[in-house]
């Protein structure tokens, strides 16, 4: 009995361009002679490098750690020399560096030694996420969010349904698909892996129907292995995201300020499962991908293995170098892609896509036009937003607004500005609103920090000040209840107190001071006004005493 589907409203079907890269097998990458490894390549913070200028690693080695929560490690794709941990290009929208360590490789590929899981049935769920973690796995669908969170189930003891994401919605995307093709045993196998740590209940494995040959080779592989449905769904963008898919596959929806988890879901993408497999199988950390490189600006589209580190225009060469048409690279898809500032940005962990755009392939919007209010976007909105309001919004920089028209729920698919005939860019608007919020939000979060550190610093001068005062009172009450304490008596200690000062001023005058110099010789009346001052000195240094 099939299951059934669900079907979210909205979404589009762009030009899939699926067929060009999926014509030839999966070849693997030739080692490249220099490595640049971002130590941010995943949505959290950086990793700590281990490693400094000058030393020898081998493949699989650790060369950075998991600093904070959200975190992964980072490890070597070969072996060779650190020759550079500094600033260099990233593969981000702004453009910008960011640290790295650059290795050299020497051409050997020597693995370090592995330790590779017998029987992970056997293991702990919790032990088996720190491996995970150490291995370095994020989500290989794009987002890249630490796989380790997800096998965690949180205060629950199961997952209801754990969803394996195989969709790969967007155009031009193929590397899920080959990987499906190619290497179905190694996806199920570790798909295993997942529902164990989770202890999910059912499994599932999303595939949409314009991968026929995929979908046969996991039906194959989940009919093999047991307790694993696959299911097909029909085609659309943008199927793939994670709150539309529970809700095709599942019928529940995740509310807009929760998590998959809060109803007993978790998605996990099928490329990250299979690197999961090799984690724990067979000892080996995250440190290369399959890569889609297609477009009508390489020569030769296909999907390829690629070490981590790896230079841009190294695949590109290694597909037939790019054509005189090429316009821009993108990196991911057309639809939620980003456009590369420089060729020489290397591939990481969250690349699944070098797309080498043609005009014919990705035309540039033409000047966006004034809104003509037709309604369209708000008709493809797979999140049932209204996307004409929140760029009204936006461009008056209401952001309240922008909030109450729930701008955090906006997934930014891009299907609104795909639709638009107006060619407004309604994606950008989004996203510096979400980028302006964040700002201020910051920056409130500095104020009130600010604020609260003033107000304790005036709460604790009153506390000093009311100690103070409590001790001042409690003296004079001394001294008004205790008959022995009286006036002479304090006065006298106090006198006591100064003599005894004076005497130690004197005595380091004393050894300090300096010999009087021709005093040798001197007459009996000399010595005798000498001894006449010296006398009037003390005399009136007792005097103020008293």
């Amino acid at each position: 009995m099939s299951r059934k589907l669900w079907s979210f409203l909205g979404g589009v079907h762009p030009p899939m361009h699926k067929a060009e890269s999926t014509t030839s097998p999966i070849t693997a990458a030739t080692l490249p002679e220099r490595l640049t490894l971002p130590l941010h390549q995943h949505i959290g913070a950086s990793s700590k490098p281990l490693v400094k200028i000058g030393d020898h690693v081998l493949k699989g080695q650790r060369l950075a750690q998991a600093e904070g929560y959200v975190s992964v490690a980072l490890h070597a794709p070969s072996s060779g020399t650190v020759i550079d941990i500094g600033e260099y290009p990233v593969p981000h929208p702004s453009g910008l560096s960011d640290t790295s360590i650059v290795l050299a490789t020497d051409g050997d590929d020597r693995w370090t030694e592995r330790q590779p899981e017998s029987d992970y049935l056997d293991m702990d769920p919790s032990h088996l996420r720190n491996l995970v973690r150490e291995a370095g796995i994020v989500g290989l669908g794009g987002a890249g969010f630490p796989s380790f969170i997800k096998l965690n189930p949180g205060t629950r003891k199961a997952i209801d349904t754990l969803i394996i994401n195989g969709i790969e919605c967007e155009p031009y995307i193929t590397c899920d698909d080959m990987l499906m093709r190619e290497r179905a045993e190694e996806a199920v196998a570790g798909i295993g892996i997942i529902a164990h740590a989770l202890q999910a209940k059912e499994v599932i494995v999303a595939i949409e129907d314009n991968k026929p040959e995929a979908f046969e080779a996991m039906q194959t592989a989940c009919d093999a292995a047991g307790n694993i449905e696959t299911v097909l769904c029909p085609t659309i963008y943008p199927q793939g995201s994670e709150k539309q898919l529970i809700y095709v596959v599942t019928g529940k929806e995740v509310p807009s300020d929760g998590l998959p988890l809060h109803i007993g879901v978790v998605v996990h993408n099928v490329a990250t499962a299979a690197a999961v497999y090799r984690a724990i199988v067979h000892g080996e950390p995250l440190i290369s991908r399959i890569v889609t490189v297609t477009g009508g600006g390489v020569r030769e589209s296909r999907n390829m293995d690629v070490l981590i580190g790896t230079s841009i225009n190294d695949v590109l060469e290694q597909c037939g170098g790019t054509t005189g048409r090429l316009d821009r690279l993108i990196m991911g898809g057309p639809m939620m892609g980003f456009a590369l500032h420089t060729a020489t940005a290397p591939v990481i962990k969250t690349t699944n896509c070098i797309l080498a755009a043609t005009p014919a392939d990705l035309p540039r919007n033409s000047s966006a036009m004034p809104c003509i209010r037709c309604g369209a976007c708000a008709d493809a909105c797979p999140v049932q937003l209204l996307p004409q309001q929140l760029y009204w919004y936006t461009h008056a920089k209401d952001f309240e607004k922008v909030q109450d028209h729930h701008l955090f729920d906006c997934i930014e698919c891009g299907c609104c500005a795909y639709v638009c005939p107006s060619n407004i860019p309604l994606v950008h608007y989004y996203r510096y609103a979400k980028t302006e919020i964040w700002s201020k939000e910051r920056e409130k979060e500095k104020a009130d920090l600010a604020r609260n550190r003033h107000e304790f610093r005036l709460e604790r001068l009153e506390r000093e000040k009311l100690e103070r005062a409590s001790r001042h009172k409690k003296k004079r009450k001394e001294l008004e209840t205790e008959p022995s304490l009286t006036a002479e008596k304090v006065k006298g200690t106090k006198k006591a107190a100064i003599l005894a000062a004076m005497e130690r001023a004197q005595a380091k005058k004393a050894a300090t001071e300096l010999k009087p110099k021709n005093v040798e010789n001197l007459t009996d009346e000399q010595q005798e006004m000498i001894e006449e001052v010296d006398k009037r000195r003390t005399n009136a240094s007792v005097k103020n005493i008293q």
